[in-house]
């Protein structure tokens, strides 16, 4: 027998091995990619087991098998927020591309580029079980190419570019007539052409020497970055200008730890921010905000600052994305912020001020409220918690967050060093229930960083199925703490105080140690501060000897985070 053929119960099949010896449309999928991408997330199935084939044959591209095909978008989404560099995923086509419908929603809202490779009706036309998938995609925002027999390389050259130079993901689609066809040899690959910042305009440079001309004479100057900024690169640039203006620095959930000089830094702005550094911000009189929308949760609803301050946003998008602007200027971060550098010394060539920065007790305002070992209820206090295991954990670390009301505590709590070490995928399309699958992509990113996992009780049961790819490749650097108060209490929070039935917001007792345990994790449900002391014993053992760690926090409803207090006064009207 053939060692290609087939035998099924005994009975020779025909050989398949003519289309595993000459390069198909595939084998022409799989090569174009590697040129461009390290890592690939998928679920196979029949629409792309054959792409798969080919990839872990003739490529040496990583892959990483995750359980749900939400997963694999949002693992794929997670490795570029956390290294920055493209990721892709695969899934089949159906019911597996339709899987992946919000994960792809939240990568388009939070412009991610990645390439999600699916099966696709064949070129003949859809089956019975087909759905247009085109359209689908269009509607969450992420456009199809459709390869070819004859451009199947190209094609997927020009999908990735496209992911790259709008930061958008894509979908790569194969139909399902398509993957065996041979499509002659392995073409040689033009460079990605991916557009670069233009030299400054007219426009901007006199734009840059009147906001320089501001910057120069402000007495309290504030800067604040955001995902744009770090995207950019332009941390250094922005490190110089805050250095040389004194200014007093802060950012976005997604850009902390962008600035250099952290002795003058606020940490984040809005609800997740502290009180003390929320007023500094206020009383500003010159703020300059790179690459930060300034949305409304940034913004405090329209709070965060006074009505005297001069705001001027500098972002890539073509106009101002928030009303409280006063002068906006379009164009890249680190360029613009070299520039008012350059600006600034010609209007100030003596040099550096000391600005507010050494006036100002920062350690003070920094301070969030310590809460209580336990709250009123006898449950856990999240604050507490979340200061204890701040303090517990490695400082090497990468967080992802899942969406739901227990954001703010890691945020508040469990500080950062850099940009893309706080990862919350979910929170561009409002979404829970993408915790566990972001693990795999950010232990991918991170491969020496220890990744830190928070969720509640709710999003965790959604993204359940991907608690065993989170144990399987983040081992004995990964811990997942489950902020498990028995509802879902950001519903609870604005519905429930309203007077709404809460039955439908409560969500039994679930036993999440449990369940970790199932799937090779060491769980232990967490009532008390000294039952904290577990995170304590294994942060201490060697990284071989230790298991993925799943804290059960069995924490209080009661406490409400500040940001959400923010949220109920907005929706109270008050």
């Amino acid at each position: 027998m053939h060692p290609h053929e087939r035998v099924t119960y005994g009975i020779p099949l025909p050989s398949t091995v003519d289309w595993m010896h000459m390069p198909t449309v595939t084998h022409h999928v799989a090569h174009a990619l590697s040129q461009h991408v390290e890592h690939v997330f998928g679920l196979m199935g029949n629409g792309n087991a054959h792409f798969l084939d080919a990839l872990l044959r003739e490529t040496d591209v990583a892959f990483t098998a995750v359980r749900h095909e939400a997963g694999a978008v949002v693992a794929a989404d997670a490795y570029f927020r956390v290294s920055g560099k493209i990721a892709a995923a695969s899934t089949t086509y159906g019911a597996g591309f339709t899987n992946t419908l919000t994960a792809l929603a939240e990568s388009a809202q939070a412009r991610v580029p990645l390439v999600l490779i699916v099966g696709d009706e064949p070129t003949s036309g859809p089956r019975s079980w087909d759905v247009d998938q085109i359209a689908l995609a269009s509607a969450v925002g992420a456009r199809t190419y459709t390869v070819g027999r004859l451009d199947a390389a190209a094609t997927t050259v020009i999908a990735i570019e496209h992911a790259l130079s709008y930061r958008v993901p894509v979908v790569l689609a194969i139909p399902y007539d398509m993957p065996k066809r041979d499509a002659g040899e392995l073409p040689q690959l033009a460079d990605l052409q991916l557009p670069q910042p233009a030299p400054l305009s007219v426009y901007q440079q006199t734009a840059i020497t009147r906001v320089a001309k501001a910057l120069a004479a402000a007495e309290r100057p504030v800067m604040l970055a955001g995902r744009g900024a770090h995207l950019s690169g332009a941390g250094a640039e922005l490190g110089a200008l805050a250095t040389h203006t004194g200014a007093l620095t802060a950012s976005s959930a997604l850009a902390r730890g962008i600035f250099p000089e952290t002795q003058y830094d606020l940490g984040i702005t809005g609800g997740f921010g502290a009180e003390g550094a929320m007023e500094l911000i206020h009383s500003a009189d010159v703020a300059l905000v790179f690459g930060a929308s300034l949305n409304q949760f940034t913004m405090r609803f329209g709070g965060l600052f006074g009505p005297d301050t001069l705001v001027v946003q500098i972002d890539a998008a073509p106009n101002a994305t928030n009303a409280r602007v006063n002068e906006f200027l379009q164009g890249d971060a680190r360029t613009i912020a070299a520039a008012l550098v350059e600006a600034l010394r010609a209007e100030q060539p003596d040099a550096t001020s000391p600005g507010w920065r050494e006036g100002v007790d920062l350690a003070s305002a920094r301070v969030y409220e310590a809460g209580d070992d336990l709250a009123p209820d006898g449950r856990l206090d999240p604050r507490s918690a979340a200061v204890k295991i701040g303090e517990l954990l490695p400082e090497d670390r990468v967080v992802v967050s899942d969406g739901g009301h227990f954001i703010g505590w890691a945020n508040m709590y469990w500080p950062v060093k850099e940009p893309g070490r706080m990862v919350m995928v979910g929170t561009a399309y409002q979404s829970i229930g993408l915790g566990f699958p972001s693990v795999p992509g950010a232990a991918a990113a991170a491969p020496d960083s220890t990744i830190v996992l928070t969720t509640g009780d709710g999003g965790g049961l959604m993204a359940i199925a991907d608690l065993e790819s989170a144990v399987r490749t983040a081992g004995g650097r990964g811990i997942c703490v489950v902020w498990n108060d028995g509802a879902y209490s950001a519903e609870v929070n604005l519905y429930g105080l309203q007077g709404l039935v809460k039955d439908p917001m409560l969500i039994p007792v679930v036993d999440f140690a449990a369940m970790g345990a199932a799937v090779g994790a060491e769980g232990h449900v967490i009532r008390t501060l000294a039952d904290l002391d577990v995170l304590r014993e294994w942060a201490a053992k060697p990284v071989a000897e230790r298991q993925y760690l799943l804290l059960d926090l069995r924490v209080s409803g009661d406490v409400i985070a500040p940001y959400q207090h923010e949220i109920i006064a907005i929706n109270s009207g008050k």
